[in-house]
């Protein structure tokens, strides 16, 4: 049975993280996936592993090693803010046209 839990996250796809633990610490990278199911992201450049594959040559892959982005678990990312130059949580407020917008909590900036 699966024992992981689905949790909400704050993040989306494209914004700028930066990685707060693991082997990667202090990197940045833009998310290119959320798993949802798994609490993971793919970011780019971040947790790169190699990965050997057989080559195909219906499909025209040539084989041999290859690197690239592995998953991350979304507790060891933390939105970039530009402006303070570091990790920032994330909140959410109403604009006056009453739409609900993501703002950076230390210094209540949107979030592009």
């Amino acid at each position: 049975m699966n024992n992981l839990v689905k949790t909400n996250t704050k993040l989306k796809t494209g914004d700028e993280v930066i990685v707060i633990t693991g082997k990667d610490i202090g990197k940045k990278g833009n998310i290119r996936k959320i798993m949802k199911s798994n609490n993971r992201a793919i970011v780019t450049g971040i947790n790169m592993v190699k990965k050997h594959t057989k080559p195909n040559p219906q499909m025209g892959v040539a084989g041999g090693i290859v690197e690239q982005e592995a998953a991350i678990d979304l507790s060891n990312v933390s939105i970039w803010n530009p402006k303070t130059k570091g990790a920032d949580k994330i909140k959410y407020s109403k604009d006056k046209d009453g739409k609900k917008i993501r703002l950076f909590k230390s210094n209540d900036a949107e979030i592009k």
